[in-house]
């Protein structure tokens, strides 16, 4: 858990809920983009995104989103999600998650969401503001 928590400086804790779980007994495909979804606006909250995407009219919207599921949960567990930036160019970036097992202490799934930043007004792709560019820079790391 302590390599897992030094990697990530950005980390959301998650309680597995009864109701996360399937037939098969163990956590539904879906509750992991749902888990994604609180890290990323924690993601974003906790780095002062969330204050700097006040402007409704320039708004993060995803292209698509991943999981890869490595080990089945069961209730009761708590997942912490590092959460990180890859992949960084003028108008998007990848946000990318791991989810660690408290219960297995492992990582159980991994997960990636492609985000482009987009002008509602225009309903089209702009670029990344500079003063957010800045933060995701910060929090980016190079894959390659």
């Amino acid at each position: 858990m302590q390599a897992f928590s030094e990697k990530f400086p950005i980390k959301t804790q998650i309680r597995v809920a009864w109701g996360d779980m399937d037939a098969l007994g163990h956590v539904n495909n879906v509750s992991y983009f749902r888990y994604f979804e609180t890290a990323r606006i924690d993601f974003l909250a906790q780095t002062g995104l969330l204050e700097i995407l006040s402007d409704p009219s320039t708004s993060p919207v995803l292209r698509d989103t991943h999981a890869h599921y490595k080990r089945p949960v069961v209730f009761p567990d708590t997942l912490i999600i590092g959460t990180y930036i890859t992949d960084i160019k003028s108008d998007r970036f990848t946000m990318r998650y791991e989810a660690f097992s408290e219960q297995q202490q492992a990582v159980c799934t991994t997960g990636y969401a492609n985000v482009v930043m987009f002008n509602m007004k225009s309903a089209q792709k702009t670029p990344i503001p500079a003063n957010m560019m800045d933060v995701l820079l910060q929090y980016s790391v190079d894959l390659a």
